[in-house]
């Protein structure tokens, strides 16, 4: 008799739990400061991982190429320029003291209207695992494809 109560007890258990579905909505914001100011040309082109837009193809004065995390403000027009050539101006993390800043905010709602909100801000010094950052401040198309 004492099993069956347990068991009924944690199925009433398991199933309030169950009711209590969360929605969740997560937000992020990347900036970069106190990088270099460049102009560099390169091909938008999505990232592999994780979202987001990469400028490939980033000749260097000895002809190496680079490619840059784009970070901007508004990525509906990245995202108008993918396979285009573009010039684009902005600040770069893998030259001087430039910072990463990454805010990201976290809503989530239960069933019962309760919210909780939970935010957190971190900032990585330079390049970032061999990728470098680029903050797009302005962006010129050059070409409606890339080489």
């Amino acid at each position: 008799m004492k099993g069956l109560m347990t068991l009924c007890l944690t199925v009433v258990c398991a199933a309030s739990l169950s009711a209590q579905t969360r929605e969740t909505e997560t937000t992020s914001k990347v900036t970069v400061k106190d990088g270099k100011s460049v102009e560099v040309t390169g091909c938008v082109a999505p990232a592999v991982v994780g979202g987001g837009f990469v400028l490939t193809n980033v000749a260097d004065k000895k002809g190496a190429l680079h490619d840059y995390v784009l970070v901007a403000e508004d990525e509906g027009d990245l995202a108008k320029h993918v396979g285009h050539r573009v010039q684009l101006t902005g600040k770069v993390t893998d030259r001087g003291d430039a910072k990463v800043k990454i805010e990201a905010k976290s809503k989530s709602k239960n069933d019962h209207g309760d919210e909780k909100e939970t935010k957190s801000e971190s900032e990585i010094q330079g390049d970032v695992k061999g990728t470098p950052y680029l903050g797009v401040k302005s962006l010129k198309m050059i070409a409606a494809t890339c080489p």
